[in-house]
């Protein structure tokens, strides 16, 4: 008898055993389906949670001028270092903005920015806004690192911020409140922001108001147009880096603090002379919080297998206890020890696996009806579903080797006469 005449009979064995082996594989598959489902309904919340928040921003960081407190003709820091108040007190300038976004190759997006201050009244024909619209200075990336979406016309061009042409984006409640509810018809007009003309080039789809009030009210033009018009007292650029995920903000930070260094000339036993602010801490503590489900998860599965074998455990003790006959016989024609112990282990390992094929595909069902509530994608967690298969053989291989064993120390001339 060979490993595959053991494992067909232990496969008839099973199919013949319908009952018994269909409430075992029930008790296997809701433990599995309760892990499995409730794995899958995180991750398709985290996906959510993840897109949501990279439309405001979480994904990103920025680089901003250090202005650090002065004592003298020098500085002190947090780590106690004393440095030149020169080394410290030196803005971002253009060379440098643009050295850094051409050097930073890390997945990600980068934009350089110029703040204005203060605010202006923007005019189109005999309509005109209150006098709080707020200017700021970009690039061609400033519109996808600060989550907005250009919903009519274009983004600024790498010609429009290399020329800095009088061309601009509106926000949403910009154009909304110069051309209605249509606010398509923006394009290609011609508005004064103060007294400078500017041609309208695009107009950006509605954002939402965040925690400093509106964010669709403000008209975005290029910096370099900032710079040739005057329009701000500000010396130091800012620099906005928006990765392809929030969970890889961190190695993003680490990398682009390295080079921005670099290019900053600064020595290795020096401070850094700019600040990093994140914005993801929010999110990362909502995912954190996210685990202790999946945690909980799997004290659910792991429960239920656990009394899964206990009562496989059983059955299988049962089961040898019911063909002690069939045993004797397999011995007495030449059956080995170890071929008993295959048969009895296959046929716990068979059941196990069952209840985790019926327990997965349940589960992944039940947690993508979430996921169909949330919008989001279809969603297999892999390695929770090897995970689970991993498990499901593991308890089925442990519940079988005492009765396996026991089966296989049967006397053969006993056997045969049990009744």
């Amino acid at each position: 008898m060979d490993i595959s005449d053991s494992f067909s009979l232990a496969f008839r064995t099973v199919r013949s055993n319908k009952l018994r082996t269909g409430i075992t594989v029930t008790i296997i598959a809701l433990g599995i389906m309760a892990l499995i489902g409730i794995v899958t309904s995180t991750t398709a919340m985290k996906e959510k949670m993840r897109s949501t928040f990279s439309g405001m921003g979480a994904n990103g960081f920025t680089i901003t001028f250090k202005d650090q407190q002065r004592f003298g003709n020098s500085v002190r820091v947090k780590t106690g270092k004393l440095h030149k108040k020169s080394d410290l007190d030196k803005p971002i300038s253009l060379t440098e903005a643009e050295a850094f976004k051409r050097i930073y190759k890390f997945p990600a997006s980068v934009s350089i920015a110029l703040a204005v201050t203060g605010s202006v009244e923007i005019h189109y024909k005999n309509i005109k806004t209150n006098p709080n619209i707020s200017l700021s200075g970009g690039d061609e990336n400033y519109i996808l690192v600060n989550g907005f979406r250009v919903q009519s016309g274009r983004n600024l061009s790498l010609s429009d911020v290399q020329s800095g042409r009088n061309v601009c984006v509106l926000g949403n409640d910009v154009a909304a409140k110069l051309f209605g509810d249509n606010v398509s018809r923006a394009v290609d007009k011609m508005i004064l922001l103060g007294t400078l003309p500017y041609r309208v080039i695009g107009v950006l789809a509605a954002k939402g108001s965040g925690s400093g009030g509106s964010q669709d009210n403000f008209v975005l033009t290029s910096y370099n147009n900032i710079r040739r018009m005057g329009l701000s007292s500000a010396n130091s650029f800012s620099l906005g880096i928006a990765t392809n995920n929030v969970q890889q903000v961190s190695n993003a930070v680490s990398e682009a603090t390295g080079i921005f260094r670099a290019v900053r000339k600064l020595q290795p036993m020096e401070d850094d002379n700019f600040v990093v602010n994140k914005s993801d801490e929010f999110i990362e503590k909502l995912l954190n919080n996210l685990k202790y489900i999946e945690w909980g998860s799997i004290a659910i599965g792991a429960i239920t297998l656990l009394g899964a074998a206990i009562g496989l455990m059983n059955i299988m003790l049962v089961s040898v206890s019911e063909r002690t006959k069939e045993i004797g016989l397999v011995k007495a024609i030449g059956g080995k020890k170890k071929n008993i112990r295959q048969q009895f282990l296959f046929e716990s390992t068979i059941i196990s696996l069952l209840g985790a094929a019926f327990g997965i595909l349940l589960g992944i069902l039940v947690g993508n009806l979430f996921a169909m509530l949330l919008k989001t994608g279809f969603v297999v967690p892999w390695a929770w579903v090897l995970g689970g298969v991993i498990a499901c053989a593991a308890t089925g291989l442990l519940a079988g080797i005492y009765p396996a064993v026991k089966a296989s120390k049967l006397n053969p001339i006993e056997a045969l006469r049990y009744e």
